[in-house]
């Protein structure tokens, strides 16, 4: 693991050595997360370009969302979240076997082929709403 002060010694970095994932924060002045990620997806001097991007971010919004998915991050944190629980999250990236889409308009991870869910339909009543607790209930008998 290590630690770059600026997205510049980041960069330099990765054009010389193999790194596996990344870890950035949106909230980062110099290069926020999805600047990040888009840069160094679109870098074709990388030493390797198949690498995991991780997200940290306070709040979760329609726009960071986008922000993510467009830019080719992988999974998205919010923060404040456990030192035990990130590094967890880099090691599961680190053992994944994603192959990244790499096109002139895109590089990341393949999101089309994701498993669909079939669709929620209607339920209906089935039976009544009590159960019988002591064996079979009984009939009223009319006399």
């Amino acid at each position: 693991m290590r630690l770059f002060e600026s997205r510049a010694a980041l960069t330099t970095y990765m054009r010389l050595a193999p790194v596996d994932v990344v870890v950035a924060d949106f909230d980062c002045d110099d290069a926020p997360a999805d600047q990040l990620a888009a840069a160094l997806r679109q870098d074709e001097h990388l030493h390797r370009r198949d690498f995991s991007i991780i997200a940290l971010t306070r709040t979760v919004t329609d726009t960071t969302r986008n922000a993510a998915v467009s830019a080719g991050i992988d999974e998205v944190i919010v923060k404040p979240m456990s030192p035990r629980y990130l590094l967890e999250r880099v090691l599961a990236r680190t053992r994944r076997q994603d192959h990244p889409v790499r096109s002139a308009a895109y590089h990341g991870p393949e999101r089309r082929h994701r498993l669909t869910l079939p669709p929620a339909g209607i339920y209906a009543r089935k039976s009544d709403n009590v159960i019988p607790l002591f064996g079979r209930p009984r009939q009223h008998e009319l006399h």
